[in-house]
């Protein structure tokens, strides 16, 4: 089992979560890995890290290491974009994202930032981590496809000429999955935390809109409820 940006405690900062995880801490399973996108604090939570603890292989971006060994996390592996690794079973790829990161005041972009391919039994799914939209969604589908499912961000966008260049909007969203050339699209990255200015119900609802007004199949499209099980197949 592997889990991607776990967040389980109940704030950030002066953020209250909106929503339950959708699986307690006590009621995972054994996680084999631990895949962190980047440094923002609300994907990469130490409390929930700690919680988790020292048992699973940690995945993270190059030049997060070094914060993960100093907090006492001993099973370590650092992926430049591009980078392949077959780790617990899984052929892990890092791929780049349009985004940044920073942990405090002086250390911006001073480790990476980005998204997964992740493969096991000739299935491929992939999770962009937080981004803008960006052209390298179309360089991520011929390098890394076919992608069987793309898991995109569709929350945390507005006011737009301040997010546009970190977030996609819903559209946006729809865009990347057209130019990634995936079989189905898994909504996520909405709902939890009151991030920005657009309600936090809305991201699903503008997501259809763009759906339809490209004409795709509602079939291809799935907006989890939080804490759904979702099977993926090929």
């Amino acid at each position: 089992s592997a889990l991607i940006d776990p967040v389980f405690s109940d704030r950030l900062a002066l953020l209250p979560r909106s929503a339950p995880p959708g699986v307690a801490r006590a009621d995972l399973p054994k996680i084999d890995l631990v895949l962190i996108t980047h440094n923002h604090r609300d994907h990469m939570d130490a409390p929930s890290l700690r919680l988790i603890g020292d048992a699973p292989l940690y995945v993270v971006p190059e030049g997060l290491g070094s914060w993960f060994r100093r907090a006492g996390f001993s099973r370590v592996v650092e992926l430049a974009w591009w980078e392949q690794r077959e780790l617990e079973g899984l052929a892990v790829t890092f791929v780049p994202a349009q985004h940044w990161s920073r942990r405090g005041l002086f250390d911006d972009h001073t480790s990476a930032w980005g998204g997964y391919v992740l493969e096991a039994e000739g299935l491929r799914v992939y999770h962009s981590g937080d981004t803008a939209y960006f052209e390298g969604f179309a360089e991520i589908g011929r390098r890394c496809g076919p992608i069987d499912a793309a898991m995109l961000p569709i929350g945390a966008y507005e006011p737009r000429w301040f997010m546009r260049t970190q977030h996609m909007n819903p559209a946006d969203a729809v865009q990347a999955f057209e130019d990634l050339g995936a079989r189905r699209f898994v909504a996520m990255h909405w709902g939890t935390f009151k991030l920005t200015d657009e309600p936090l119900d809305l991201p699903p609802q503008a997501l259809c809109e763009a759906w339809a007004e490209r004409g795709l199949a509602d079939a291809r499209r799935e907006i989890p409820a939080i804490g759904q099980t979702l099977r993926l197949d090929r």
